[in-house]
């Protein structure tokens, strides 16, 4: 987050919707703020409401902060009422593009996102080519496409083939807001600049790999869409595969945005799929019940406001799996997500393997498993878990915990995901963004696992208190004697009781 950027125009399609309000305006302040902006730019709001860009500068005080800076930011945001059902409905757009270009002195480079319903991801960008606003031959187009990025593999790859007709690849950025994070970049430096790290990134010394992202809340209103989705394709087939990339990736030949993103498909491409008759050994589904937390009765999730009573929708999901490559070769992979857990958190557990001949393993010595804890949210951190001898006579070991929060860095604070891969896109940098075949690769390993719970009944979907920790027989994807993590608020902190 270094370099001026050109000048240019960023379009938001749906821009009296909840995203823009909540995330894309307050992250373009924040840039705005650290002077990250174009020396000129603009923002020009798009969507069906009859709104005057007084009205669409008012809306946008509600999530900025009280801030000198603010009234001055506001003047470099517009808006303009459009309708998609024609090409036709685009040609004032497309006019009060040039109005804003010529009043601003700003080049035609312009961005185009798409933060709409889905279904909306095929039509605006037919329009946007009809009325010439694709491709440019003097200035620069690019499309930012929001999730869920297909809700099927078949309809991924259809949307990929209808997004190719009018934008490139390499003018399309699938985001992901996961990979803006400060903490999965972390990743990259983490193993390829520690020579600690790395000679170790192996299936020689790593027992398992195990990623937990859990949310304390539950549909929060947002059943009726919720249902129809669910935790697989909301956050494990898109956000938790790409971290995974991160994790499992061979190292790119130079830190740039194709290199890198050669390395994750290889992963997908090498996770070994699981059938449809496998599904029941290797994948467990759950949906939250109605509980007592702290004294206060909770919905079930088949009670909430949306929801059908009968749904067999998952809340939470938890899997295991396996990549076949010489680097991971038969060490299991374990992921669990869910809502209605007992806290947020994201975070990726390295286990290591036991040393080969353990001369402190015995009850009489105490156990030692060796963590490395990569926190990406929330007390974003790393977590070094390994034995030490216990103060006094014998060689009793007892485990310590060596760690480092990005809080610490009290003079550096720990930029917005979204304000991140906004300016990436502005720049051209696609590191952090899904390439097309990645997400297809993605989809075709979740694939299996969807079309299993939809013919076979007789999978179950077991419930689980909110609250907990998602269903007992999850413990059943971990090899005996070993047990999942179970992470607390603060990065330090692990046990079966934390806060909400």
């Amino acid at each position: 987050m270094m370099k001026k950027t050109e000048n240019q125009i960023l379009v938001i399609f749906g821009a009296s919707g909840d995203l823009c309000k909540r995330k894309l305006i307050p992250a373009l302040f924040e840039l705005y703020s650290q002077n990250l902006l174009p020396d000129k730019f603009a923002v020009l709001g798009a969507s069906r409401s009859p709104l005057s860009d007084d009205d669409f500068r008012k809306r946008a005080d509600e999530f900025l902060p009280k801030d000198e800076k603010v009234a001055e930011f506001k003047k470099l945001l517009f808006y303009q009422a459009v309708q998609n059902n024609s090409a036709e409905d685009f040609v004032p757009l497309k006019n009060r593009l040039g109005e804003i270009s010529e009043k601003l002195e700003i080049e035609q480079n312009y961005i185009f996102y798409l933060s709409t319903p889905p279904s909306l991801y095929g039509v605006i960008p037919k329009f946007l080519s009809e009325n010439g606003l694709s491709k440019s031959n003097k200035y620069f187009r690019k499309l930012i496409v929001e999730k869920p990025f297909g809700t099927t593999l078949q309809s991924a790859q259809e949307l990929n083939v209808q997004l190719l007709n009018y934008f490139s690849e390499d003018q399309i950025y699938r985001i992901d807001h996961y990979l803006g994070k400060e903490t999965v970049q972390n990743m990259l430096v983490t193993r390829f600049s520690n020579g600690i790290f790395e000679p170790l990134w192996n299936r020689r010394y790593i027992e398992r790999v195990e990623i937990t992202s859990s949310e304390s809340l539950g549909v929060e209103g947002r059943g009726g869409y919720y249902d129809h989705s669910g935790a697989m394709r909301d956050m494990l087939q898109n956000h938790l595969l790409q971290v995974v990339g991160f994790v499992a990736m061979e190292a790119p030949i130079v830190v740039e945005a194709n290199a890198i993103r050669n390395e994750t498909l290889k992963v997908f491409q090498s996770i070994r799929p699981i059938k449809e008759n496998e599904v029941p050994r290797h994948v467990i589904r759950g949906q939250y019940t109605e509980s007592n937390i702290g004294g206060k009765q909770v919905l079930g999730y088949r009670d909430e406001p949306g929801v059908d009573k009968h749904s067999r929708t998952e809340t939470f999901v938890a899997l295991k799996f396996f990549i076949d490559n010489w680097r991971w070769a038969d060490v299991p992979f374990l992921i669990r997500t869910g809502k209605k857990l007992p806290t947020r958190v994201t975070e990726i557990v390295i286990h290591f393997k036991n040393v080969p001949h353990n001369l402190f393993g015995s009850s009489e010595f105490g156990n030692t498993h060796n963590q490395l804890i990569i926190r990406i949210q929330p007390d974003e951190g790393i977590l070094l878990k390994f034995g030490m001898k216990t103060p006094g006579a014998g060689f009793k070991v007892q485990t310590v915990n060596m760690d480092f929060h990005y809080s610490d860095l009290v003079d550096k604070k720990v930029p917005d995901s979204y304000a991140r891969l906004l300016l990436d896109s502005m720049q051209g940098d696609a590191t952090l963004y899904a390439r097309g075949d990645a997400v297809e690769a993605a989809w075709k390993f979740v694939q299996p696992i969807l079309n299993a719970w939809k013919t076979n009944p007789e999978i179950p979907i077991y419930g689980y208190p909110a609250g907990t920790w998602g269903p007992e027989v999850t413990d059943q994807l971990v090899s005996k004697g070993q047990q999942w993590r179970y992470p607390c608020k603060n990065l330090t902190n692990d046990g079966l009781y934390c806060e909400l």
